[in-house]
């Protein structure tokens, strides 16, 4: 075989094992897409009565669901403790997740809890994610009580209260309707 041909040879089967090499990553990337929205992280509130008050988010809707919210999965919680040790905690499943920019508005149904009369109610919390003091709100905000199983999924309140400076870790996927 002369040089030229070996040349043409070595390319050729070049080309192909590099198309074939980009075949499999595109096929990894579509599997691999963005979720299409999440929230995570974990903040405490500023109160200057110098309450503990603490949420933490870990809630995704897969790139998959894009078109549905209320199959979002994952987990949020918060505890509220005042200075003299008062107060409880509560865990939620995610059952709704909506995104917008830097804002983000999840609501899950009250799974695990040491405060009385709340596990089973659906409550909402919004977050915005500010690159600085993050926000939030949530759905007891106007109300005595904590939640109600009557509250629908993604509802919740403007985003209030400040986060205390330098415990905000918050992260907004924007979600991206196909619509």
């Amino acid at each position: 075989m002369n040089r030229r041909t070996k040349t043409a040879v070595l390319g050729a089967a070049l080309l192909l094992t590099a198309g074939a090499a980009g075949s499999a990553t595109a096929g990894d990337d579509t599997d691999k897409r963005r979720e299409a929205a999440a929230l995570t992280g974990t903040a405490k509130l500023y109160r200057v009565a110098g309450d503990d008050i603490t949420f933490t988010f870990d809630a995704h809707l897969a790139a998959k669901d894009n078109d549905d919210p209320m199959k979002a999965s994952g987990t949020f919680e918060w505890s509220h403790y005042s200075l003299d040790g008062e107060g409880g905690w509560a865990k939620a499943k995610v059952d709704c997740l909506v995104t917008g920019g830097k804002v983000a508005v999840v609501s899950g149904v009250v799974t695990d809890t040491d405060l009385d009369g709340v596990e089973g109610v659906r409550v909402g919390i919004t977050v915005h994610d500010t690159g600085g003091i993050d926000r939030l709100g949530y759905s007891w905000a106007a109300s005595e009580d904590l939640g109600t199983k009557d509250l629908p999924k993604c509802v919740s309140s403007a985003p209030f209260e400040r986060v205390k400076k330098g415990t905000g870790d918050f992260r907004v996927v924007p979600w991206q309707p196909g619509f």
